[in-house]
């Protein structure tokens, strides 16, 4: 099971509260922990990630353990801690602005 922070405007569009779970079956990724995501939460499909490409949207950031993971392969597994369930995989919004 893993624990999935979403961003505030996440948690409203797919109508939950605090952190989500996830089962994944084999080896945690990126990839398919969001996989997972989106088939438990069907609304945040092309929110995080682009429908065609399935890359990272341009404002969201991936973080795990104090670590930002947003630039790492999305096949490359996630830290132990996340795995074991210990620790959460974090979906930041990003902010910009001037």
């Amino acid at each position: 099971m893993i624990r999935v922070v979403l961003p505030a405007h996440l948690r409203t569009l797919a109508r939950v509260s605090g952190e989500v779970h996830v089962d994944v079956a084999d080896g945690a990724t990126q990839r398919t922990v969001l996989d997972a995501l989106e088939t438990s939460y069907p609304v945040l499909r092309g929110t995080i990630r682009d429908h065609t490409t399935q890359k990272r949207r341009p404002y969201i950031r991936f973080f795990a353990c104090k670590r930002d993971l947003s630039h790492d392969s999305p096949d490359a597994l996630l830290p132990d801690p996340v795995i074991a369930g210990s620790e959460p995989f974090l979906i930041v919004g990003a902010m910009a602005g001037g």
